[in-house]
């Protein structure tokens, strides 16, 4: 896949794209079909991504991280990384790119050489627990409460959809301190082997790879300095994540969407109809163009939003659009990609066919797309 041409990028940034390649081309290609087999990616691998510069892009130096002057470097490991045709791989690999943001803003320094330095070096596994069985995107009527005995918290509740909730060493817990509504939620850090904490495993139709599960909280006892920042103050650091989130999704579908022309267009080039190539036909040069038209309108509103958020500007209603734009657009190109490749793209083995089935799965997470158009209505003031 060929990185679209943007003038937010320089050197630092193509010789960055390099490094990443290499590693994705050296471990992840040739091994993915066997994670999607086993369900999870290997511990193993999250050290070597840290080792080749991967986990810390983006997160502070005093923990571990590599800081950068943008986020482009994120979103270059996100498109090189979508080279392999499944997202699982980016999900589970960098699910600590939604657990320990919190951790970064309002964590104590003692937190996070604790909990987020063996993460950016890959010793351990970090996911991110929101999401509850009767409340989907509705984050501020979650149920899963914590109450306060000492010096501990006492929780009691569910978390489900939760990626890397199988291997996960440390899970970002949002939970109910306070008040019904946003002003009584706060974020725990819980550990694995906590009495009280178990989980099981959820089967997906896509993002094999990337291990999903329903985590139980029973009367599990969490340490008061756990707490990431004040008490009932944790929503806010929710937002934030969701925002760098969805700018992060919308980058993954985009990315999906190049691979799925990419391989497309090679495929028509190469496959014989009634003694022609493939591409001789109209019909298929003008699905191959109304996709990139689609693809490239992506790609240019996701450099500008890539922009702003790297200026410290927060567009909510623009990446709302943005997340829109291109889960829908990569709902379009993965079909029509399936459909040039006929019943080679039914098949298992053809990336066209992973990327089809596991599209529906980046218009839910991170909110809906339904969600999105609302919360976009709210911020543009409808």
């Amino acid at each position: 896949m060929k990185a679209a041409l943007s003038p937010f990028l320089n050197q630092e940034h193509e010789s960055f794209r390099q490094q990443v390649r290499r590693f994705v081309e050296r471990e992840c290609t040739p091994n993915i079909d066997a994670w999607e087999a086993a369900g999870e990616l290997p511990r193993e691998l999250h050290r070597k991504a840290a080792e080749a510069g991967l986990i810390g892009v983006g997160f502070p130096a005093s923990a571990g991280g590599i800081e950068v002057p943008d986020a482009f470097y994120q979103l270059i490991v996100l498109e090189e990384l979508a080279r392999t045709g499944a997202g699982g791989l980016i999900a589970s690999l960098l699910s600590h790119g939604i657990a320990s943001p919190p951790l970064v803003h309002a964590g104590t320094p003692e937190q996070q050489q604790k909990f987020l330095a063996p993460v950016l070096s890959g010793e351990r596994i970090a996911a991110l627990a929101i999401t509850e069985p009767g409340g989907g995107s509705d984050v501020a009527n979650l149920r899963t409460r914590a109450r306060r005995e000492g010096d501990h918290y006492v929780v009691d509740g569910q978390k489900t959809f939760i990626t890397s909730g199988m291997r996960a060493d440390f899970v970002t817990l949002a939970v109910r301190t306070g008040e019904p509504g946003l002003a009584g939620i706060s974020l725990l850090v819980v550990e694995a082997g906590t009495p009280g904490f178990t989980r099981s495993k959820l089967e997906k139709m896509g993002w094999w790879c990337s291990d999903t599960a329903t985590l139980y909280f029973d009367a599990c006892r969490v340490p008061v300095a756990n707490r990431i920042g004040p008490e009932n103050a944790g929503f806010m650091a929710i937002m934030m994540n969701f925002n760098y989130e969805r700018l992060m999704l919308a980058a993954q579908a985009w990315a999906s969407a190049q691979l799925c022309y990419d391989e497309s267009l090679a495929y028509a080039r190469e496959r014989q109809t009634f003694g022609k190539p493939l591409i001789t036909r109209q019909v298929i040069r003008h699905k191959l163009v109304d996709m990139k038209s689609r693809i490239d309108a992506v790609k240019a509103q996701l450099d500008l939003l890539c922009w702003r958020v790297s200026q410290k500007q927060t567009p909510v209603a623009d990446l709302c659009l943005l997340k829109n734009l291109a889960t829908s657009t990569l709902e379009a190109v993965a079909g029509e990609a399936v459909q040039i490749f006929g019943g080679a793209g039914f098949l298992r083995g053809a990336k066209v066919e992973r990327v089809f089935r596991e599209t529906k799965v980046l218009s839910i997470g991170g909110g809906a797309s339904e969600v999105m158009k609302d919360l976009a209505a709210k911020q543009l003031g409808y």
